[in-house]
């Protein structure tokens, strides 16, 4: 038993939870002008707070909808602002508050819940898993020529930064986050991106794609150069395409930018081609990849259900500790999924059902690490093929 109290907090309690969170960050707290800017990512009651006697733990959300391999769209709740005051770390009130939004998640009906872990050591323990993966690529722009046969057509379009900020949601909705692991991006994540943009030193461009159906692509850059006797460098922030068409093109318009060296992608999927675009595949390094989302399945039956399934069935026995309502066997096949009494054939915890749900991890491999319990050979090939999925998974959408 603790003497502490967590509770969503009250619209006037927003911003010592935005001081606290920046502190564990060590960033200086938000200016009055930055807060005001700050607040408008804020959903209201979607932020808790543990207290005792004042503010000492935070952690917040946003309603979104995650994409399954199938292409339905789950309810999620995307967590961000996680901190724990110096002084009060290691006593558990990370843990009330995982529990307490897990807790709320579930009685709210959401699917799954999903984060940018700021350290790899902390949410498995509440269920999180790596789901989605992405690298980041440096093209060298003078080395790189676009293959004669790659896909041509459509007109491009810039836009200011002002300009953008009106356009670029509904245009995102149309297309953007459809593969697995993606989001859609409701209005208190957009504020987000723009005073990130905003504080670039260089104008930012979007350019947009225009296809024969409409806009089916846009990039969002900006340019820096510490000093005039350094390489330019062109900073992709944000790269979302429907078409092959668009995609080709947008690379053109990129390459065609004078006075830049190098063009640098921080977050692409792990199967992006942008190698394949080119005459030298050797004009693209992939300088880092990295986990990107982490997830977690909130409504384990649900999520099942909802992703498509491969030609074949099993008996998966799931234990989850933190919502132990997922804990059980499951019968999943193509067509169906029932709560079952069944002998397992695998056997995980929630975490690394998470793993395997987008299709970024297979179950064959997980087990031979010992992460997954399977009867035997057949069984771990026949869960790869359960599991399977047509692209790698990408969420592409920071928070």
């Amino acid at each position: 038993m603790t003497d502490h109290t967590t509770r969503p907090l009250a619209q006037d309690e927003l911003r010592a939870a935005n001081t606290l969170f920046r502190g564990t960050l060590h960033v200086a707290p938000s200016t009055d002008e930055e807060w005001t800017r700050t607040v408008a990512s804020y959903q209201p009651g979607r932020t808790l707070g543990v207290l005792d006697a004042e503010l000492i733990g935070t952690a917040r959300s946003f309603d979104s909808a995650l994409t399954v391999p199938g292409g339905a769209r789950v309810p999620l709740g995307s967590v961000t602002g996680v901190g724990v005051r110096a002084d009060r770390t290691r006593r558990g009130v990370l843990t009330e508050l995982m529990r307490a939004q897990l807790g709320d998640f579930a009685d709210r009906g959401l699917v799954a819940a999903n984060l940018y872990a700021s350290e790899g050591l902390i949410y498995g323990r509440f269920g999180y898993g790596v789901a989605t993966l992405a690298r980041k690529c440096v093209v060298d722009r003078r080395r790189a020529t676009v293959r004669a046969g790659a896909p041509v057509g459509g007109e491009v379009e810039l836009l200011d930064l002002e300009t953008a900020k009106a356009r670029l949601p509904e245009i995102y909705d149309a297309f953007g986050g459809d593969r697995p692991g993606g989001m859609s991006r409701s209005e208190y994540w957009w504020p987000g991106l723009f005073r990130q943009l905003q504080r670039s030193e260089s104008p930012v461009v979007t350019v947009l794609h225009h296809g024969a159906s409409g806009i089916d692509g846009y990039v969002v850059y900006h340019s820096a150069r510490p000093n005039p006797v350094d390489p330019a460098v062109l900073r992709v922030e944000e790269f979302h395409t429907a078409t092959p068409e668009a995609y080709a093109q947008l690379w053109r318009f990129l390459l065609g930018v004078d006075l830049i060296d190098s063009i640098e992608v921080s977050a692409l999927p792990t199967d992006d081609p942008v190698e394949l675009l080119f005459t030298d595949p050797r004009a693209v390094k992939v300088t880092d990849t990295w986990d990107e989302t982490w997830l977690r399945l909130v409504d384990v039956p649900g999520a099942l259900a909802a992703r498509e399934r491969g030609d074949t069935e099993l008996v998966i026995e799931v234990t989850d500790p933190v919502l132990p309502v997922n804990s059980g066997r499951y019968l999943v096949s193509r067509d169906a999924v029932t709560r079952t009494e069944a002998s397992p054939q695998l056997s995980m915890g929630v975490d690394v059902l998470a793993m395997i749900y987008l299709g970024t991890w297979r179950p064959s491999a997980l087990a031979s690490v010992g992460r997954v319990e399977v009867a035997d050979a057949e069984v771990a090939r026949r869960a790869d093929l359960l599991f399977s999925t047509r692209s790698a998974a990408w969420c592409g959408t920071f928070f």
